[in-house]
């Protein structure tokens, strides 16, 4: 009896641990956090208890490590599907959507602040303000910081597409997510963004006094090395601008529809930048290609004069700038004006290389509007088919006509001037004919090339149509004819019946 109590009080003790360790779990499950150094600790002390590692994998018994049943997402935490999961993932997915396009604007605008401050700092420092002056080192701390600003806000824009990446594919671990590929894009694009100028922290509170303008806000007597960096730095500010093109792929109502991105998906297709330019292109391309244009051609022509204002040329002037910079945009090229540093020849190179891409889409909207559609093209050719048809009615009469008096200037046998008129005119109604019928011709094999599926698709409705009815008269011609001889039939047996009973009366004893 003692023995069995005791048995019975360990069983008791092992069931308490069995349902602390269940209810511990589903607390878990719920979302509260643990020590996995403690859930180690328990797991030691009875082998009922799941196993929990530290690597986030959950298993039974400790033994068998292939029977992996639960992945973590971070480790000690137990991700378990409860109901309502989904709805909270969709939540979660559009606050992370509206959060990434937040950051993506935020990012654009200050990277167009940053631009902005550096193009006033270039413009009217040597005439406003100093190199080395205090408001040169404010604008250009206000420069850095926008730069600062962007670099936090780019950091931020990737965690919360990092963390979209982990909530559509169910809260995998993000390391995970961080692939080759956006290590190296988030990279280039920290580099890209940290690009700005810094020559105004070398020299600070010293005043030149020279009246010549230096290219940018530095020094005269810095080296020439020094002035290139500077000059490279004000210019590569401008690869800020590649975020405009995110900042239309999320704002766009191509991504935001629901309706676009269902039949998208069931048809394949990545909802990229080129799809969403290749939408803007079909439904506005005069706008969207006016506007892109405009915008490079502001910015070509203020890089050009930056490049070519320490030369002291008339290329360093903002007007001959945008003149040159348009000419070269249509290759054109008068030659009245040509840069002279390799900084302004990269840019007019580039104008040009833009210019012949932009001139070869031009040509595609332009032939793509002026363009008869389907319906303006039958119009078309339908009235040029009856202008031709009465023109060829004319000549036909004038070669008849011509016929006649030919004959009858034979008859008469008078003057032979007269006869050689007649023949010259009748040569000529016949030519005029022959080319009205070559035209009548030539315009009908283009109509019926043009019209070739839609005609062949109605011959095949019409046929089909005819077989239809064909099928319903037969079918209607066969059910008569059953009914007909269902008919016969009866009369047949009626018939029977009646030359039987004939017979039974005339002749009593056939039975």
């Amino acid at each position: 009896m003692p023995s069995r109590t005791g048995e019975e009080s360990k069983g008791e003790t092992e069931q308490a641990k069995d349902g602390a360790a269940e209810s511990h779990d589903r607390q878990r499950g719920a979302g509260g956090r643990l020590v996995c150094a403690l859930e180690m600790e328990m797991t030691n002390r009875d082998s009922k208890v799941d196993c929990v590692n530290c690597d986030g994998l959950i298993s039974r018994n400790c033994g068998d490590s292939a029977e992996v049943s639960v992945p973590l997402s971070l480790p000690g935490k137990r991700t378990t599907h409860m109901e309502g999961d989904d709805l909270y993932r969709l939540r979660d997915r559009k606050f992370l959507v509206e959060d990434r396009k937040r950051f993506c604007a935020l990012a654009l605008g200050t990277a167009l602040l940053g631009i902005l401050l550096m193009i006033i700092h270039a413009e009217i420092c040597p005439f406003v303000y100093k190199p080395g002056s205090n408001i040169a080192l404010i604008i250009n701390c206000s420069i850095s910081l926008s730069t600062g600003c962007l670099l936090i806000l780019i950091i931020a824009y990737h965690y919360k597409d990092i963390r979209l990446f982990i909530i559509d594919h169910n809260q995998v671990d993000w390391r995970i997510a961080m692939t080759s590929h956006r290590v190296l894009v988030i990279a280039l694009e920290l580099l890209v963004c940290v690009i700005h100028p810094v020559g105004s922290y070398w020299e600070v509170g010293l005043h030149v006094n020279s009246s010549s303008s230096a290219p940018l806000c530095v020094f005269n007597h810095h080296s020439k090395a020094l002035l290139d960096t500077e000059l490279l730095l004000s210019v590569l500010m401008f690869l800020r601008l590649y975020l405009v093109h995110r900042a239309i792929l999320l704002h766009s109502k191509v991504l935001l529809s629901a309706s676009y991105r269902s039949i998208g998906s069931l048809n394949n297709i990545n909802f990229s930048f080129r799809f969403v330019l290749k939408v803007l292109m079909n439904k506005h391309p005069a706008r969207t290609l006016l506007v892109f244009i405009l915008f490079f051609w502001l910015i070509a022509s203020w890089m050009l004069t930056l490049c070519e204002r320490q030369t002291q040329k008339a290329t360093g002037r903002m007007d001959m700038a945008l003149w040159l910079i348009a000419i070269t945009f249509l290759t054109v090229g008068y030659g009245d004006v040509a840069p002279i540093t390799s900084c302004g020849k990269a840019v007019c190179l580039f104008t040009g290389v833009m210019g012949v891409a932009c001139t070869a889409m031009l040509v595609a909207i332009a032939t793509e509007k002026l363009a008869l559609n389907k319906g303006e093209k039958h119009v078309h050719f339908f009235m040029l088919d009856i202008q031709i048809s009465k023109r060829i009615r004319h000549a036909a009469a004038n070669v008849l006509r011509e016929c006649w008096l030919l004959h009858r200037a034979n008859l008469a046998k008078g003057n032979r001037g007269e006869h050689r008129r007649h023949q010259r005119c009748l040569l000529e109604a016949i030519r005029v004919f022959r080319h009205l019928r070559l035209k009548q011709r030539i315009l009908r094999d283009y109509v019926s090339q043009m019209v070739d599926l839609p005609k062949m698709q109605m011959i095949m409705c019409d046929l089909s149509a005819n077989w239809n009815n064909s099928y319903r008269e037969l079918e209607q011609r066969i059910l008569s004819m059953e009914q007909k001889l269902d008919e016969l039939s009866r009369c047949f047996q009626q018939t029977s019946e009646l030359l039987s009973q004939v017979l039974r009366h005339r002749n009593p004893e056939i039975r």
